[in-house]
């Protein structure tokens, strides 16, 4: 009981210091990055949305690996299993 009390207390703290810190603005492009989409959006070109376009391809290809491997693995061991004893087969799982 006393272990649930403190990783809930901890979690709590967590929860507190990320919505605290996500206030402030985060700028994680560099220098170039951030000039070209700046210069784009205000001369009216559409570079800004390939570049946004390009970053989101970017942050789902991880997912998408993980997720393959997530179902080539379920799939492998998910699959039935089966075991002749006296000419008869037994269904392991």
């Amino acid at each position: 009981m006393k272990s649930i009390k403190r990783f809930l207390g901890i979690l709590a703290v967590a929860v507190v210091l990320s919505t605290a810190v996500s206030y402030t603005t985060a700028r994680a492009q560099c220098a170039m990055c951030t000039l070209t989409a700046e210069n784009a959006t205000q001369n009216g070109n559409t570079d800004g949305k390939g570049l946004n376009n390009g970053i989101l391809f970017l942050l789902a290809m991880p997912y998408l690996a993980a997720a393959a491997v997530g179902v080539l693995w379920y799939k492998k061991y998910r699959a039935k299993k089966t075991v002749k004893v006296d000419d008869k087969p037994i269904v392991l799982n």
